[in-house]
C-alpha cells in the first residue's frame, strides 16, 4: 500500500470516528510529533496521551470535518494533508479548525509528524 493510500485510510478512519484506532494503526513506536507551537511529543505513548487529553479536555462535541487537499512524495516517503475539524469545545465555544499535517513515513507508519496551524 502506498503512503498515499494509507494517509487516506488515516483520515478516512478518523472521519468514521476512530480516532484512536488510526493512531494506533498508522503511527511508530517511535514517532515524534512537532505542533506548530513548537511543542515536541517523543514516542507513541507521549502522543496517545496528548490525543486522549484533547478528545477528553478540549472536546464537548464534533460536528464535522474533512480533507480539502492530500498528497504524496512516494520516494521520499512524506504525505501532507490539508485538514479541518468543526467542534464544540468545552467552554461552549464552536470551532472550526484548520491545519496541513506533513507526515514523514518508516517501516510503513508515521515515523514524525509536522502540524502547521494558527495557534
Amino acid at each position: 500500500m502506498s503512503n498515499l493510500a494509507k494517509a487516506k485510510e488515516l483520515y478516512d478512519m478518523m472521519a468514521q470516528g476512530k480516532m484512536m484506532d488510526a493512531f494506533e494503526k498508522h503511527y511508530h513506536q517511535d514517532c515524534k510529533i512537532i505542533e506548530a507551537t513548537g511543542e515536541v511529543r517523543q514516542g507513541k505513548d507521549a502522543q496517545r496521551k496528548a490525543l486522549e487529553d484533547w478528545q477528553n479536555n478540549f472536546v464537548k462535541e464534533m460536528h464535522d470535518g474533512g480533507v480539502d487537499a492530500i498528497t504524496a512524495d512516494e520516494q521520499q516517503n512524506i504525505t501532507m494533508v490539508e485538514s479541518w475539524t468543526d467542534l464544540t469545545n468545552q467552554q461552549g465555544e464552536r470551532l472550526k479548525m484548520a491545519e496541513v499535517a506533513v507526515q514523514k513515513w518508516q517501516d510503513g507508519q508515521i515515523i514524525q509528524e509536522r502540524f502547521y496551524y494558527n495557534s
